[in-house]
Protein backbone atom coordinates (compact mmCIF):
# COMPACT_ATOMS: atom_id res chain seq x y z
CA UNK A 1 0.00 0.00 0.00
CA UNK A 2 2.75 2.12 0.65
CA UNK A 3 4.73 1.28 -2.15
CA UNK A 4 1.34 2.56 -4.12
CA UNK A 5 1.01 5.43 -2.34
CA UNK A 6 4.60 6.34 -3.21
CA UNK A 7 3.93 6.42 -6.85
CA UNK A 8 0.71 8.17 -6.55
CA UNK A 9 3.09 10.58 -5.08
CA UNK A 10 5.89 10.72 -7.67
CA UNK A 11 6.45 14.29 -8.62
CA UNK A 12 5.78 14.20 -12.46
CA UNK A 13 2.88 11.87 -12.22
CA UNK A 14 0.15 14.67 -11.52
CA UNK A 15 2.23 16.70 -13.96
CA UNK A 16 1.71 13.91 -16.82
CA UNK A 17 -1.89 13.25 -16.01
CA UNK A 18 -3.26 16.70 -15.65
CA UNK A 19 -1.37 17.77 -19.04
CA UNK A 20 -2.77 14.40 -20.73
CA UNK A 21 -6.77 15.60 -19.59
CA UNK A 22 -5.95 18.57 -21.10
CA UNK A 23 -5.09 16.96 -24.83
CA UNK A 24 -7.82 14.07 -24.33
CA UNK A 25 -10.30 16.92 -23.67
CA UNK A 26 -9.35 18.52 -26.97
CA UNK A 27 -9.32 14.89 -29.14
CA UNK A 28 -13.28 15.05 -27.81
CA UNK A 29 -14.00 18.16 -29.10
CA UNK A 30 -12.31 17.26 -32.64
CA UNK A 31 -14.25 13.65 -32.74
CA UNK A 32 -17.81 15.29 -31.76
CA UNK A 33 -17.27 17.39 -34.48
CA UNK A 34 -16.62 14.35 -36.52
CA UNK A 35 -19.84 13.15 -35.31
CA UNK A 36 -21.65 16.29 -36.20
CA UNK A 37 -19.94 16.84 -39.48
CA UNK A 38 -20.47 13.28 -41.05
CA UNK A 39 -24.60 13.41 -39.87
CA UNK A 40 -24.23 11.01 -37.32
CA UNK A 41 -25.46 12.76 -34.47
CA UNK A 42 -28.59 10.18 -34.16
CA UNK A 43 -26.26 7.73 -35.32
CA UNK A 44 -27.54 6.42 -31.93
CA UNK A 45 -31.09 8.31 -31.80
CA UNK A 46 -31.08 7.47 -27.62
CA UNK A 47 -29.01 7.74 -24.44
CA UNK A 48 -27.50 5.72 -22.87
CA UNK A 49 -28.14 3.14 -25.06
CA UNK A 50 -27.69 3.47 -28.76
CA UNK A 51 -31.32 2.50 -29.63
CA UNK A 52 -34.12 1.13 -27.03
CA UNK A 53 -33.56 -2.59 -27.22
CA UNK A 54 -29.99 -1.90 -27.98
CA UNK A 55 -26.48 -0.80 -26.04
CA UNK A 56 -24.14 -1.38 -29.43
CA UNK A 57 -25.34 -0.10 -32.58
CA UNK A 58 -27.56 -1.94 -34.87
CA UNK A 59 -27.34 -2.34 -38.52
CA UNK A 60 -30.67 -0.27 -39.06
CA UNK A 61 -27.88 2.75 -38.69
CA UNK A 62 -24.97 1.33 -40.12
CA UNK A 63 -21.17 3.18 -40.17
CA UNK A 64 -23.24 6.54 -38.61
CA UNK A 65 -24.42 4.09 -35.40
CA UNK A 66 -20.45 3.33 -35.29
CA UNK A 67 -19.03 6.81 -35.27
CA UNK A 68 -21.45 7.95 -32.85
CA UNK A 69 -20.85 4.94 -30.35
CA UNK A 70 -17.02 5.03 -30.96
CA UNK A 71 -17.29 9.28 -29.73
CA UNK A 72 -19.72 7.93 -26.78
CA UNK A 73 -16.98 5.09 -25.91
CA UNK A 74 -14.30 7.98 -26.22
CA UNK A 75 -15.56 9.50 -22.86
CA UNK A 76 -14.87 6.63 -20.68
CA UNK A 77 -11.48 7.33 -22.23
CA UNK A 78 -11.39 10.77 -20.84
CA UNK A 79 -13.42 9.70 -17.81
CA UNK A 80 -10.18 7.75 -16.61
CA UNK A 81 -7.95 9.86 -17.09
CA UNK A 82 -9.58 12.63 -15.51
CA UNK A 83 -10.47 10.10 -12.53
CA UNK A 84 -6.65 9.42 -12.00
CA UNK A 85 -5.49 12.66 -12.30
CA UNK A 86 -8.34 13.23 -9.21
CA UNK A 87 -6.57 10.37 -7.68
CA UNK A 88 -2.79 11.19 -8.24
CA UNK A 89 -4.19 15.24 -7.20
CA UNK A 90 -5.38 13.70 -4.17
CA UNK A 91 -2.52 11.80 -2.95
CA UNK A 92 -0.34 14.46 -3.33
CA UNK A 93 -2.59 16.79 -1.31
CA UNK A 94 -2.12 19.01 -4.56
CA UNK A 95 -5.10 21.25 -6.21
CA UNK A 96 -7.65 19.01 -5.20
CA UNK A 97 -10.55 21.40 -5.19
CA UNK A 98 -9.77 22.11 -8.90
CA UNK A 99 -9.37 18.53 -9.44
CA UNK A 100 -12.80 17.41 -7.97
CA UNK A 101 -14.09 20.15 -10.56
CA UNK A 102 -12.61 19.25 -13.20
CA UNK A 103 -13.85 15.67 -12.30
CA UNK A 104 -17.44 16.65 -11.85
CA UNK A 105 -17.77 18.31 -15.27
CA UNK A 106 -17.30 14.27 -16.88
CA UNK A 107 -21.13 13.67 -15.33
CA UNK A 108 -22.02 17.08 -16.37
CA UNK A 109 -20.87 16.73 -20.00
CA UNK A 110 -22.55 13.34 -20.36
CA UNK A 111 -25.84 14.37 -19.27
CA UNK A 112 -25.65 17.43 -21.20
CA UNK A 113 -24.88 15.14 -23.93
CA UNK A 114 -27.52 13.09 -23.75
CA UNK A 115 -29.92 15.75 -23.61
CA UNK A 116 -28.69 16.81 -26.84
CA UNK A 117 -29.34 13.40 -28.26
CA UNK A 118 -32.77 13.35 -26.50
CA UNK A 119 -33.84 16.71 -27.96
CA UNK A 120 -32.63 15.61 -31.71
CA UNK A 121 -30.19 17.96 -31.84
CA UNK A 122 -31.33 21.16 -30.70
CA UNK A 123 -28.45 23.66 -31.88
CA UNK A 124 -28.72 25.49 -28.51
CA UNK A 125 -28.01 22.36 -26.99
CA UNK A 126 -25.45 21.45 -29.15
CA UNK A 127 -23.86 25.29 -28.78
CA UNK A 128 -23.87 24.20 -25.11
CA UNK A 129 -22.45 21.19 -25.02
CA UNK A 130 -19.00 22.50 -26.61
CA UNK A 131 -18.95 25.18 -24.68
CA UNK A 132 -18.80 23.23 -21.63
CA UNK A 133 -16.11 21.47 -23.25
CA UNK A 134 -14.07 24.96 -23.70
CA UNK A 135 -14.70 25.59 -19.77
CA UNK A 136 -13.06 21.90 -19.00
CA UNK A 137 -10.29 22.21 -21.49
CA UNK A 138 -9.91 25.56 -19.28
CA UNK A 139 -9.99 23.66 -16.19
CA UNK A 140 -7.76 21.45 -16.96
CA UNK A 141 -5.29 23.46 -18.65
CA UNK A 142 -5.12 26.08 -14.88
CA UNK A 143 -4.69 22.17 -13.26
CA UNK A 144 -1.72 21.48 -15.73
CA UNK A 145 -0.43 24.68 -14.96
CA UNK A 146 -0.53 24.94 -11.23
CA UNK A 147 1.06 21.73 -10.54
CA UNK A 148 4.09 21.71 -13.45
CA UNK A 149 7.76 21.81 -12.07
CA UNK A 150 8.13 25.27 -12.82
CA UNK A 151 4.78 26.33 -11.10
CA UNK A 152 6.23 28.07 -8.22
CA UNK A 153 8.78 29.95 -10.12
CA UNK A 154 5.37 31.36 -12.22
CA UNK A 155 3.82 32.58 -8.43
CA UNK A 156 7.06 34.18 -7.23
CA UNK A 157 7.18 36.24 -10.48
CA UNK A 158 6.67 40.27 -10.50
CA UNK A 159 3.18 41.10 -11.43
CA UNK A 160 3.20 42.79 -14.91
CA UNK A 161 2.00 46.05 -15.66
CA UNK A 162 -1.29 46.99 -15.42
CA UNK A 163 -2.08 47.76 -19.37
CA UNK A 164 -0.38 44.55 -20.24
CA UNK A 165 -2.65 42.40 -18.03
CA UNK A 166 -5.97 44.05 -18.68
CA UNK A 167 -4.79 43.21 -22.56
CA UNK A 168 -3.84 39.38 -21.71
CA UNK A 169 -7.16 39.12 -19.89
CA UNK A 170 -9.10 41.37 -22.86
CA UNK A 171 -7.66 38.76 -25.17
CA UNK A 172 -9.08 35.73 -22.85
CA UNK A 173 -12.09 37.48 -23.16
CA UNK A 174 -12.54 38.41 -26.67
CA UNK A 175 -11.43 34.41 -27.25
CA UNK A 176 -14.34 33.54 -25.36
CA UNK A 177 -16.76 35.73 -27.18
CA UNK A 178 -15.36 34.44 -30.46
CA UNK A 179 -16.38 30.78 -29.43
CA UNK A 180 -19.54 31.86 -28.43
CA UNK A 181 -20.36 33.58 -31.67
CA UNK A 182 -19.17 30.55 -33.61
CA UNK A 183 -21.31 28.26 -31.94
CA UNK A 184 -24.17 30.45 -33.02
CA UNK A 185 -22.42 30.21 -37.28
CA UNK A 186 -22.52 26.41 -36.56
CA UNK A 187 -26.10 26.49 -35.36
CA UNK A 188 -27.41 28.72 -38.10
CA UNK A 189 -25.33 26.80 -41.18
CA UNK A 190 -25.88 23.52 -42.78
CA UNK A 191 -24.20 21.54 -40.66
CA UNK A 192 -27.41 20.05 -38.59
CA UNK A 193 -25.29 16.41 -37.42
CA UNK A 194 -27.96 14.70 -38.93
CA UNK A 195 -30.32 15.08 -41.84
CA UNK A 196 -33.73 14.16 -39.37
CA UNK A 197 -32.27 17.26 -37.56
CA UNK A 198 -33.77 20.35 -39.19
CA UNK A 199 -34.10 22.85 -36.62
CA UNK A 200 -31.77 25.26 -36.70
CA UNK A 201 -31.14 29.16 -34.93
CA UNK A 202 -33.09 31.55 -36.49
CA UNK A 203 -30.19 33.83 -37.18
CA UNK A 204 -29.31 34.56 -40.87
CA UNK A 205 -26.01 32.70 -41.68
CA UNK A 206 -24.07 35.46 -43.64
CA UNK A 207 -24.83 38.39 -40.56
CA UNK A 208 -23.47 35.79 -37.91
CA UNK A 209 -20.84 35.05 -40.07
CA UNK A 210 -19.87 38.51 -40.49
CA UNK A 211 -19.71 39.13 -36.38
CA UNK A 212 -17.65 36.24 -35.93
CA UNK A 213 -15.30 37.66 -37.63
CA UNK A 214 -15.25 40.95 -36.91
CA UNK A 215 -14.39 39.58 -33.19
CA UNK A 216 -11.54 37.54 -34.80
CA UNK A 217 -10.25 40.92 -36.46
CA UNK A 218 -10.83 42.37 -32.87
CA UNK A 219 -8.97 39.68 -31.47
CA UNK A 220 -6.03 39.52 -34.02
CA UNK A 221 -5.17 43.62 -33.65
CA UNK A 222 -5.79 43.42 -30.01
CA UNK A 223 -2.74 40.49 -30.02
CA UNK A 224 -0.51 42.66 -31.84
CA UNK A 225 -1.12 45.30 -29.42
CA UNK A 226 -0.25 42.99 -26.62
CA UNK A 227 3.00 41.97 -29.02
CA UNK A 228 3.81 45.65 -28.63
CA UNK A 229 2.68 45.71 -24.98
CA UNK A 230 5.48 43.18 -24.12
CA UNK A 231 8.08 44.64 -25.94
CA UNK A 232 7.76 48.00 -24.16
CA UNK A 233 6.89 46.34 -20.62
CA UNK A 234 9.18 43.86 -21.12
CA UNK A 235 7.73 39.94 -20.44
CA UNK A 236 10.67 37.50 -20.87
CA UNK A 237 10.86 35.24 -23.61
CA UNK A 238 8.66 32.89 -22.52
CA UNK A 239 5.65 35.73 -22.54
CA UNK A 240 7.20 37.17 -26.11
CA UNK A 241 6.65 33.74 -27.49
CA UNK A 242 3.57 32.89 -26.19
CA UNK A 243 1.85 36.04 -27.70
CA UNK A 244 3.53 35.25 -31.24
CA UNK A 245 2.17 31.93 -30.77
CA UNK A 246 -1.42 33.32 -30.36
CA UNK A 247 -1.05 35.42 -33.01
CA UNK A 248 0.30 33.00 -35.43
CA UNK A 249 -2.65 30.36 -34.46
CA UNK A 250 -4.95 33.05 -34.70
CA UNK A 251 -3.99 34.13 -38.40
CA UNK A 252 -4.09 29.95 -39.21
CA UNK A 253 -7.69 29.58 -37.30
CA UNK A 254 -8.70 33.13 -39.77
CA UNK A 255 -7.31 31.49 -43.05
CA UNK A 256 -9.16 28.52 -42.43
CA UNK A 257 -12.47 30.50 -41.64
CA UNK A 258 -12.40 32.48 -44.59
CA UNK A 259 -11.38 29.40 -46.93
CA UNK A 260 -14.29 27.48 -45.77
CA UNK A 261 -16.84 30.10 -45.86
CA UNK A 262 -15.99 31.07 -49.76
CA UNK A 263 -16.41 27.19 -50.74
CA UNK A 264 -19.36 26.19 -48.67
CA UNK A 265 -18.05 24.80 -45.51
CA UNK A 266 -16.32 21.51 -46.36
CA UNK A 267 -16.73 19.23 -43.81
CA UNK A 268 -13.01 18.70 -43.42
CA UNK A 269 -12.27 21.97 -43.12
CA UNK A 270 -15.15 22.79 -40.59
CA UNK A 271 -13.31 19.97 -38.45
CA UNK A 272 -9.68 21.58 -39.01
CA UNK A 273 -11.56 24.75 -37.50
CA UNK A 274 -13.22 23.35 -34.91
CA UNK A 275 -9.43 22.01 -33.98
CA UNK A 276 -8.05 25.42 -34.52
CA UNK A 277 -11.15 27.00 -32.13
CA UNK A 278 -9.51 24.71 -29.19
CA UNK A 279 -5.80 25.57 -30.25
CA UNK A 280 -7.09 29.72 -30.26
CA UNK A 281 -8.64 29.00 -26.41
CA UNK A 282 -5.32 27.48 -24.96
CA UNK A 283 -2.78 30.03 -26.72
CA UNK A 284 -4.91 32.94 -24.95
CA UNK A 285 -5.31 31.22 -22.23
CA UNK A 286 -1.29 30.57 -22.12
CA UNK A 287 -0.28 34.13 -22.16
CA UNK A 288 -1.87 35.68 -18.77
CA UNK A 289 -0.73 32.58 -17.60
CA UNK A 290 3.47 33.34 -18.53
CA UNK A 291 2.36 36.76 -17.30
CA UNK A 292 1.74 35.14 -13.95
CA UNK A 293 -1.70 36.19 -13.51
CA UNK A 294 -3.44 32.94 -12.73
CA UNK A 295 -4.19 32.12 -8.91
CA UNK A 296 -1.90 29.93 -7.66
CA UNK A 297 -3.18 28.57 -4.88
CA UNK A 298 -0.39 26.25 -3.20
CA UNK A 299 -1.42 23.51 -0.29
CA UNK A 300 0.29 23.65 3.22
CA UNK A 301 1.62 20.16 1.68
CA UNK A 302 3.01 21.22 -0.82
CA UNK A 303 5.64 23.03 0.82
CA UNK A 304 7.86 19.86 1.07
CA UNK A 305 8.38 17.17 -1.53
CA UNK A 306 5.49 14.12 -0.81
CA UNK A 307 8.06 11.95 -0.74
CA UNK A 308 11.17 13.72 1.63
CA UNK A 309 10.87 12.08 4.88
CA UNK A 310 9.67 14.76 7.93
CA UNK A 311 12.82 16.35 9.77
CA UNK A 312 12.10 17.28 13.25
CA UNK A 313 14.03 20.27 14.11
CA UNK A 314 16.78 19.88 16.94
CA UNK A 315 17.33 22.50 19.27
CA UNK A 316 21.03 23.87 19.52
CA UNK A 317 23.08 23.17 22.63
CA UNK A 318 23.44 25.88 25.18
CA UNK A 319 26.32 27.68 25.66
CA UNK A 320 28.66 26.86 28.34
Amino acid sequence: MMALLARLRAPRLLDRLALASVVINVLIVVTGGAVRLTGSGLGCPTWPKCTDGSLTPTKAYRWHGVIEFSNRQLTFVVSLIVLATLVAALAARRERVLALVLAASIPAQAVLGGLTVLTHLNPWLVAAHFLLSALIIAAAFLLWWRVRPSAGADAATKGPDRALAATAWGAVGLAAAVLVVGTVVTGSGPHAGDKGATHRMHFAPAAVSQLHADLVMLLVGLSFALALLVRVAGGGPAVRRAVWWLLAIELAQGVVGFVQYFTHLPSLLVGVHMLGACLVWLAALLVPARLGLWPFAVDRAQASPPDAPMLETLPEPAER
